[in-house]
Formats: C-alpha cells, structure tokens, sequence
C-alpha cells in the first residue's frame, strides 16, 4: 500500500517536472539526550541542566538532492505555521512541489485545504504517508541525526540557546549533503 502510494508520487513528481520534498515536524527539549561520551572510564559526565518541559517547536522539509530547510517556532505548530513554512518552500524551490508527509491533524486541516484552493494546488501537491510508517519519511532520519549527533549532549542553557543551537544544527548539516541524502536512501529513495 505504502510503496504504491509513494511510487504513484514519484511518477507524478517525474512526469511534471516537480520536486519532491519530505517535511516532519519534532518539539526539542532543554533536557539534553545523553548520548555516548568521551569521559574516563568510570567517571560518569554529570550534565547540569534544569529540568523543565520547555521546549521549540520546529519543522523541516529535504529533498533528494540534500537540499535541508529549517524553521523553528515558540509555539507548536498549527494549521497556519505549517502554511507559512510550506509558503517558505515555494519562494525557496522552484518549479513544481510534491509535498510527503506524515497525517497529522495539522497538515490536512482547512486551513491547509484554503490555502490550496486560493492557488497553491497549481504548484504544490500533498502527499500523506500512512501513519504507522514513519520510516518511509527520511526527514524522521534528518531529526535523529540533529539530536543524537549534532545536538548529543547537549546543554542548553535557555530556550533562546536551544534555537540558536538548532539552528547552527542544521546549518552544519546542510553542509552535509551526503547525510541528508543517505536518509533518503535509508528509506529506499534513490536520486
């Protein structure tokens, strides 16, 4: 079912010319995700930090040339910030989109729907995974990689440092493009 669904969009995407592109949206935490670490043996690293549920909501979208964009958010994203990032991705690519991702409420709500039908849909094309296959979208690899690597133990201090890190974050993975196209290929997209 999955792979029909996303095979049809890949033909699609050919036939017009479109680019594809995947987007997921994650929350980052204060709290830092302890990862492996270079201390002594026997010598546990202690990561001070303090222990709040604040968080930055944030969203991405790849393509399979290991093209990376990025936005990060106070709020948790809804109906309209998810218009406003997908208006980022039509300034920032040309041509036709072919827009992969997961069902949350917020992707197919009516604020998406309007602005469809206020013209986007001559561009932009929505394409929703099935929910029980997050690893059919490579942006869930591009997350992992910027907590567990780029952001592994890391202690932030407040909220504005979280971001400012997030973002230097997904700075020095654009700069990685090998990365970004290696979570395509790990959910079996090839350029």
């Amino acid at each position: 079912m999955a792979g029909g669904a996303l095979a049809g969009a890949q033909k699609r995407a050919d036939e017009q010319g479109a680019t594809i592109v995947w987007v997921d949206d994650s929350g980052c935490y204060l709290l830092p995700r302890a990862v492996r670490t270079w201390a002594p043996r026997g010598e546990t690293p202690i990561l001070r930090v303090p222990l709040t549920r604040d968080h930055r909501s944030a969203i991405s979208a790849l393509t399979l040339d290991g093209r990376l964009f990025l936005q990060v958010r106070k709020d948790s994203y809804d109906g309209e910030a998810v218009v406003g990032f997908l208006r980022v991705l039509w300034r920032k690519i040309a041509g036709k989109l072919v827009v992969i991702w997961d069902g949350s409420p917020i992707h197919h709500g009516q604020v998406v729907k309007d602005f469809l039908a206020a013209g986007a849909a001559k561009r932009l094309h929505l394409e929703r995974l099935p929910g029980d296959a997050p690893d059919l979208n490579p942006d869930e690899g591009i997350w992992n990689y910027l907590k567990r690597v780029e952001l592994g133990n890391a202690c932030c201090s407040d909220l504005a440092d979280l971001r400012h890190r997030l973002r230097r974050a997904a700075v020095r993975v654009r700069h990685k493009p090998d990365i970004i196209r290696a979570c395509s290929q790990q959910c079996g997209y090839l350029l």
